[in-house]
């Protein structure tokens, strides 16, 4: 299975940090982002893996030619950013022929990439998709998700004034082909969050990642991530 690591952005609600490190690079424990996600992935079997570049994009380049699974990792350079939907269309060459995963790469997460996949694959009848979710302590900023029995999406709101649950949006999918094509009827800069899950409401199911996951965009929350007891970092 192919994996797309969203990796360009600016980490502008970072700064000062992120004005000389790129977001996916900063250090968490001593180790970058991006670390614990090629290892996550690669030792469940995801690859090869595909990231892009942009923001220190000389920066991103050089941790991945001196790493350890460089073999599997490619990179693809965007002059000018994207957005998450137009890097996902712009490299559907890369993605096509099955279930692919897209991961935004700016959060810290943990949790069984098998059972993930494994979930997606026993797919109640008629979705295209699935989502990790898990439980936010502050659904304000993040996308909520609500799910019916079957864990089906049937609403999605993107940082919602009055959340209604704390069920959230962990920004890891799985997307069957379909998705691709559904992608490509909003032009070619769709968002992922704002356009292609709400035309998925019905058509996603979800996975709950009760193991460890967190938005590391803001100050607070990355210096919580240092301390996290429920994050048991993989040996490096």
């Amino acid at each position: 299975m192919r994996g797309l690591l969203l990796a360009a952005g600016l980490g502008t609600r970072l700064r000062p940090l992120t004005d000389r490190t790129p977001k996916c690079l900063v250090p968490v424990r001593g180790r970058p982002l991006l670390d614990y996600w090629l290892r996550l992935l690669t030792e469940a079997g995801v690859g090869p893996l595909l990231v892009n570049t942009h923001h220190h994009a000389d920066q991103v380049e050089a941790f991945l030619s001196a790493h350890p699974l460089r073999a599997s990792v490619q990179t693809v350079h965007e002059p000018e950013l994207l957005g998450t939907g137009g890097t996902v269309l712009g490299n559907r060459a890369f993605l096509e022929g099955g279930t692919c995963m897209v991961i935004h790469a700016d959060n810290l997460s943990r949790f069984d990439v098998a059972a993930f996949i494994d979930t997606h694959e026993q797919r109640p009848r008629g979705c295209l998709a699935t989502m990790l979710t898990f439980e936010t302590d502050a659904p304000e900023s993040c996308g909520i998700v609500e799910v019916d029995a079957r864990g089906i999406v049937r609403a999605f709101e993107e940082k919602p004034r009055q959340p209604r649950s704390r069920l959230a949006n962990g920004a890891v999918y799985l997307f069957e082909p379909e998705v691709l094509d559904l992608l490509a009827g909003f032009g070619p800069r769709p968002d992922l969050s704002t356009e292609l899950i709400p035309a998925l409401v019905g058509r996603m199911g979800t996975y709950l990642n009760d193991v460890y996951h967190r938005d590391i965009g803001s100050p607070p929350s990355y210096a919580q991530a240092q301390i996290d007891d429920r994050y048991l970092a993989p040996e490096a």
